[in-house]
């Protein structure tokens, strides 16, 4: 049986998803994070030198990585969730297993620290800069950045319905966290209505609805 190391509040959430699209029997090893630092727990680390989540473990292999972990379920169960190789929906679905992490999670990272920064306990004649240290770099680089972002996405979904064509597939469950977290502190509503339709969609779907109630409260989407 196929085992999810599950933080809370996490990417593992879209493996869960997955999982459960699949028809997949598996197990769950929760993870709470540090309440001060909002960091994976020390445990994590005996599963995986990096301390993070996801990781899968599947018999003798343990997987980490999101993405990778996508790819070898469906490789290994579920073909039917990939487009044939060699189709054009095939590229598409490969750019965006790629594009979730590589491209999009980057500026809604940063703008997570930048908004803890102008929150953050620090001594009182150092909040001001720091507040307009975080407002400035928001402004200038991270918001446009989510806004141009945001607009690329939207078009993409322009004549179809899932990201890599007229079918759902696996690389709707990867591009699912960076939409969430959009929405959740990156503007992302109904005025992109293509994208947040795309949301309302998955969030509607029997494995997604599943997942939550195996993988508890998820943050993301106000839970």
């Amino acid at each position: 049986m196929i085992t999810v190391h599950h933080l809370e509040n996490s990417r593992s959430q879209r493996v869960l998803w997955l999982l459960e699209e699949l028809g997949l029997d598996y197990a769950i090893v929760r993870y709470a994070r540090d309440p001060e630092t909002l960091l994976a727990p020390p445990e994590l680390r005996r599963v995986h030198p990096l301390g993070k989540s996801p990781v899968i473990v599947d018999g003798a292999l343990t997987i980490a990585e999101s993405g990778a972990i996508i790819e070898y379920l469906v490789d290994r169960h579920g073909s039917a969730l990939a487009p044939p190789a060699g189709s054009p929906e095939r590229l598409r679905y490969t750019y965006w297993l790629h594009f979730a992490e590589g491209s999009a999670m980057p500026p809604l990272l940063l703008k997570l620290v930048f908004q803890r920064l102008a929150t953050a306990p620090m001594p009182f004649f150092a909040r001001p800069v720091a507040r307009r240290i975080a407002a400035s770099v928001q402004q200038r680089l991270v918001d446009p950045q989510l806004v141009r972002q945001l607009d690329y996405l939207e078009g993409e979904l322009a004549g179809q319905d899932w990201f890599a064509g007229a079918a759902f597939s696996a690389a709707d469950v990867q591009m699912s966290f960076p939409v969430e977290a959009a929405a959740a502190r990156a503007g992302l509503d109904a005025g992109r209505p293509r994208l947040w339709d795309w949301l309302q969609r998955i969030h509607a779907r029997p494995a997604y609805r599943r997942a939550l109630e195996r993988g508890g409260p998820y943050q993301l989407l106000g839970e």
